[in-house]
């Protein structure tokens, strides 16, 4: 009796494994397991930007791995302008949207509301939205900022001798709350070992022209000539630093720079000499696994996915290892 109960069972949860498999079987051969579904996804920067082109990479990887229909939002790096696209995501009706974090929780709260009462799934990548998502769920993939922000900072000061006294600028992006952490926290960390710290205002802007901060980078250099260290918000300007360091009239060393990111021209700056000091986030899961996660809970139910991304420093000592896979724009 107990032989023929225990065959009965397994028979029937053989049936309910071949109930449950046999579909999501077919979705595995077809490799497109998220087709059908339409995602709306944030860049960030404008097209071809050297830090939102790599996210966009990402992206364009899970669009090809998993099939869903993936819509491109290229902003700019401009909050305001993020908002708008924001709104008019939602009025699309898309089944999920993977935003950029930038506008900051008090002006995405609203949106984010809308957007949870049409049924539409947020997850967020690059700039987290903590209020927001504990007030209407999604999920966050990029480095946690403070903490990214503060490593480097300590980091820098280990590297290269900095002691009390000596002289940094530091570019934060004021305007941007939530944003600011990460820069903001590099200048808690150098004034808590005693460095005087120059901030300027890291205006979005200077993101898609890093040109544009030449004349506040100037003045500043001018204006403390004794100055050590500086760091940069972003891969942009970055990137930018032996154009800044040439206008200056100085030469590779005479000031150590440092920042977030890496890009081709951050590589090219390492090998000349200009910059010394990188923290990595890997922009490519920025726009890798938002998708993913949105496919996972619309196909499957699965919770939204939280990642850190910060993957530690590149610096003069083994920039030559990520050099290849940034020329080819996954790094």
């Amino acid at each position: 009796m107990f032989g023929k109960s225990l065959y009965r069972l397994l028979i029937l949860a053989v049936l309910l494994t071949l109930v449950v498999a046999v579909p999501a079987l077919a979705q595995e051969d077809s490799g497109k397991w998220c087709a059908g579904k339409t995602i709306r996804f944030f860049t960030g920067g404008a097209e071809g930007d050297a830090f939102g082109s790599i996210v966009q990479r990402g992206a364009l990887a899970a669009e090809a791995d998993l099939g869903a229909t993936v819509e491109y939002v290229f902003s700019g790096w401009d909050v305001e302008k993020m908002s708008q696209q924001l709104r008019e995501a939602i009025a699309a009706q898309p089944d999920g949207i993977a935003m950029m974090g930038h506008p900051g929780d008090a002006a995405i709260m609203p949106l984010a509301e809308e957007a949870a009462a049409a049924g539409i799934k947020m997850m967020y990548q690059n700039v987290d939205v903590p209020e927001v998502r504990a007030q209407f769920g999604g999920g966050y993939v990029g480095a946690q900022l403070a903490a990214q922000g503060k490593a480097l900072g300590e980091e820098a000061v280990r590297q290269f001798g900095l002691a009390a006294g000596d002289t940094a600028i530091v570019f934060i992006p004021l305007g941007q709350p939530g944003r600011d952490l990460r820069e903001g926290a590099t200048a808690d960390a150098l004034e808590a070992a005693g460095l005087k710290v120059i901030k300027l205002d890291g205006l979005p802007e200077y993101a898609s022209d890093p040109n544009l901060a030449l004349p506040p980078l100037t003045a500043a250099v001018l204006s403390n000539p004794d100055v050590k260290l500086i760091v940069y918000p972003g891969g942009q300007m970055l990137g930018a630093v032996p154009v800044y360091m040439d206008a200056l009239g100085k030469q590779p060393g005479d000031i150590i720079n440092i920042g977030f990111d890496t890009s081709p021209a951050i590589m090219e700056a390492f090998s000349s000499g200009y910059v010394q000091l990188t923290s990595d986030q890997q922009p490519f899961l920025q726009g890798y696994l938002p998708i993913l996660s949105l496919c996972g809970t619309l196909v499957y139910g699965f919770g939204p996915l939280n990642v850190d991304t910060g993957a530690g420093f590149v610096d003069t000592s083994n920039y030559e290892s990520v050099a290849e896979l940034a020329k080819a724009g996954l790094r």
